[in-house]
């Protein structure tokens, strides 16, 4: 609780950074959102993703993104959506079998895994429904803390966990990596690490605000010093699960690696510096957890004479 006040600042200026970032440069969605064409290919030998890119080009697939999944010679292709207007002759340019011809490299025969289109109108389905996902995921946390705890513990544990989900969505922001499902996957999952770690940190408060006779802000400290080595050991053993996945779980996981582990991080450390000392500005009490108890009590002496 001593560096309250420089750890809430510190939260400030990373959350008006990300606010910058996201405002300035934006997302860079995958075609899961701006609809495209994803193709797979398996070819016998590992192949040069930059000679690959460069064979697409020339044969006019402009801004493909080439990426290598799994072994070497298994790549990914994604191409920007069509133009409107294009005729059926240019629609079956983006068949697998073509986009294929384009790539192959001489003496490195290859085949078509997948080959999918999605529509710019289905990528704005997924998108509207990743925000309305994340909206649930709020209200339901929001509405379980405050049956659980108490308004001002909901609204501490809701704030902390917006948090971490903002400067996640600020380095996808500044570093411009791909935005796909996988990564909101991500973002969703770190939003029920960030709560789980908080709601460690607040059940202890109450129990300390019911057993010790001690000023909040000692009973704070209290907690979250209580809690410190569960939270870190816990937070370390899942971020090294993640950085396997991370590693070795290949392209396809690679942003949802990312956005976890950026999660795990700044989790762990808005549990410890930002909730508690959120709840201390709002003026936590003891009375605050126990809000039945009390209206007994004043109930009770209004009946004495």
């Amino acid at each position: 609780m001593r560096v309250r006040y420089a750890s809430l600042a510190a939260v400030a200026l990373l959350m008006l950074a990300s606010l910058f970032f996201l405002g300035t440069k934006g997302f860079n969605y995958a075609l899961d959102f701006t609809g495209g064409t994803a193709t797979e290919i398996e070819f016998a030998e590992p192949v040069d993703v930059e000679q690959v890119r460069q064979r697409l080009e020339t044969a006019g697939y402009t801004g493909a993104v080439v990426q290598t999944f799994g072994a070497g010679n298994d790549i990914v292709i994604r191409l920007q959506p069509q133009e409107p207007g294009e005729d059926a002759a240019a629609t079956r340019e983006y068949s697998g079998a073509a986009i294929l011809a384009a790539a192959q490299p001489e003496g490195n025969p290859g085949k078509v895994l997948r080959s999918d289109f999605v529509g710019p109108q289905i990528g704005n389905e997924l998108a509207l429904n990743g925000v309305y996902a994340a909206i649930f995921v709020v209200l339901g946390f929001l509405a379980y803390i405050w049956a659980r705890f108490e308004l001002k513990f909901a609204i501490a544990a809701i704030l902390t966990t917006l948090v971490d989900l903002l400067v996640v969505c600020g380095w996808f922001a500044l570093s411009q990596h791909e935005f796909d499902l996988t990564v909101l996957a991500g973002i969703l999952s770190v939003m029920g690490f960030s709560i789980n770690d908080t709601i460690v940190v607040f059940d202890r408060v109450r129990e300390n605000f019911r057993s010790l006779k001690l000023e909040p802000k000692e009973i704070l400290n209290k907690s979250v010093n209580q809690t410190l080595s569960r939270t870190i050991i816990t937070s370390f053993v899942a971020f090294l699960t993640i950085l396997a996945l991370y590693l070795y779980g290949g392209q396809s996981l690679k942003g949802m690696a990312e956005s976890q582990m950026i999660g795990i991080v700044f989790g762990t450390l808005s549990s410890i510096f930002v909730a508690c000392p959120l709840l201390l500005l709002m003026g936590v009490t003891k009375q605050d957890l126990m809000p039945r108890a009390k209206d007994d009590i004043e109930a009770e002496l209004a009946r004495r004479p």
